[in-house]
């Protein structure tokens, strides 16, 4: 019972993320786009491609937080340790590595851009580590699937041996 309340507190926990970030896609990324396009005129053409590398980035962190939402529905019936888990976490690897190519192609310019502006050189460095949120979070996952597979190697064995 207690598996269960933990599983569904974390998938309160996705969907509160999953509201939040649709409230920032839907209303303060457009003001970002343009105020950026209005402080620095010379980069208006910038805007369009920035927001469709965002919106992109969204929809693959929604997807992102689908997965790992039926990642918990699995630990719920105890299929933790099947393939379907492994496939989960594999697409979860794919999302975060699309969204770091993402941030890096749409963001960072924007960073610098805003940087060079304000002279200051600690957001560019601040910029690269929110950029590479995703890897880090794909490189976790890689290591969590590569566990996974392992335990349910280990489990088929003790299962023949029994």
């Amino acid at each position: 019972m207690k598996q269960r309340v933990t599983t569904i507190f974390l998938k309160i926990v996705i969907v509160l993320i999953g509201i939040t970030s649709l409230i920032f896609g839907v209303f303060l990324l457009p003001k970002f786009a343009n105020a950026m396009s209005v402080l620095v005129p010379t980069v208006a053409f910038f805007k369009l491609p920035f927001l469709i590398c965002m919106y992109a980035a969204m929809i693959i962190f929604f997807f992102a937080l689908y997965q790992a939402i039926r990642l918990l529905h699995y630990i719920d019936n105890g299929k933790v340790f099947s393939d379907a888990s492994i496939k989960t976490l594999k697409n979860m690897k794919i999302a975060g590595t699309l969204m770091t190519a993402l941030f890096y192609l749409a963001g960072m310019p924007a960073v610098y851009l805003v940087a060079q502006m304000e002279d200051a050189p600690g957001l560019v460095i601040i910029g690269f580590g929110m950029a590479s949120m995703p890897l880090i979070v794909a490189t976790f996952v890689a290591v969590l699937q590569r566990l996974l597979q392992e335990a349910i190697i280990i489990k088929s064995e003790n299962d023949f041996t029994i």
